[in-house]
């Protein structure tokens, strides 16, 4: 069903790893389908701004555009800012752009509001396209990126189906570790858990914002491990799920709530796999990043795109492990950041 929903949505866009069937002309190269039969373009020039690259999230997406990038011989410049707090630092990257001559600007945002208006400015003389992260303005060429409200959603439904509302005054209790409180669609996240979880019986007791590195999820963990000695569930960004297996050890068993990540990393795919980690959201980001260099691309080429365009979000578990394409979420072990592709 996954492959018959990409199918539909992406239409002209679907990346060649994508395909239910290996097109004529192909390779079959660590997993992943490459083709060697799709359109080149005459040094068409990309420029890709993310937040940072410090985790394999950014890490999987950037895979996924530099192999694509790759694929359809195109130049593709990449910049990093540094983290969520560098708002002006990623407005910079972005002038760094248009004096590389960039034909369009993809635009991972550090927050959701900050440069929207000057983006939607912009956006009237150069095609900027949203990456990932949402922002406040429509006025942009496209996105591709699924809604982070339902990244969200998605960890409450898989909660509220595994302890549907009752009677019972005693709920079962969750601290949620989102993120940064004005990046990365935290806030939307939360949003989203906390509408999925109204039909259900368990509570949001505690809420921790902050930066996805490990010495601030670290204190916000045992902060809060400290704070409540009865928690059922820590859910939320996966650098505090990564680090809750190697925390939760110190615990007795009795004692030790049940890990969950509203997104997927390499780490949280092997707390998965350990059985350490209960359930993982994946908004497939090798794809996603393969699908936003198409997009940008088939613009300028003049062909028809979606504007708005997102995989699947799926649901990793355990028992699921062996039908997971994990190939479409997550880049080699081998592979490093790519900041620059020519044809």
């Amino acid at each position: 069903m996954k492959y018959l929903f990409l199918l539909i949505t992406l239409q002209f866009n679907l990346p060649a790893w994508a395909a239910t069937e290996q097109p004529q002309g192909t390779i079959q190269s660590q997993g992943t389908i490459l083709s060697q039969t799709v359109q080149s373009q005459d040094r068409l020039r990309l420029c890709a701004v993310y937040p940072h690259l410090k985790d394999s999230y950014w890490l999987s997406i950037n895979f996924g555009m530099s192999e694509r990038a790759k694929q359809r011989g195109i130049s593709l410049k990449v910049l990093e800012a540094g983290g969520y707090q560098n708002s002006q630092e990623q407005w910079t990257q972005i002038e760094q752009c248009l004096q590389w001559q960039a034909d369009a600007i993809l635009v991972g945002s550090v927050y959701y509001k900050q440069l929207s208006a000057k983006l939607a400015e912009l956006n009237k003389t150069v095609p900027l396209f949203g990456l990932v992260n949402e922002v406040s303005t429509t006025n942009l060429t496209g996105r591709t990126g699924v809604s982070w409200y339902q990244m969200g959603a998605k960890l409450g439904q898989f909660l509220s189906n595994k302890h549907p509302k009752t009677s019972n005054e005693t709920k079962l209790k969750l601290a949620w570790f989102p993120g940064p409180q004005a990046g990365g669609g935290s806030k939307q996240a939360t949003l989203g858990l906390k509408d999925a979880l109204k039909n259900s019986d368990v509570e949001i007791v505690s809420i921790k914002y902050g930066f996805n590195n490990k010495m601030r999820q670290f204190s916000l963990l045992s902060e809060t491990l400290a704070e409540f000695t009865d928690l059922d569930y820590l859910a939320g960004n996966a650098v505090m799920a990564e680090m809750a297996i190697g925390e939760l050890v110190k615990l007795e068993k009795n004692q030790r709530p049940q890990i969950l990540s509203h997104y997927l990393s390499h780490g949280v795919y092997r707390g998965i796999k350990r059985g350490k980690i209960l359930m993982a959201n994946t908004d497939q980001m090798v794809l996603q990043g393969a699908m936003a260099i198409d997009q940008a691309t088939d613009y300028l080429l003049k062909q028809a795109i979606i504007k708005d365009q997102g995989p699947e979000i799926l649901t990793l578990t355990k028992e699921r492990l062996a039908q997971f394409p994990t190939e479409q979420s997550l880049s080699p072990s081998y592979f490093k950041p790519v900041y620059s592709v020519n044809p």
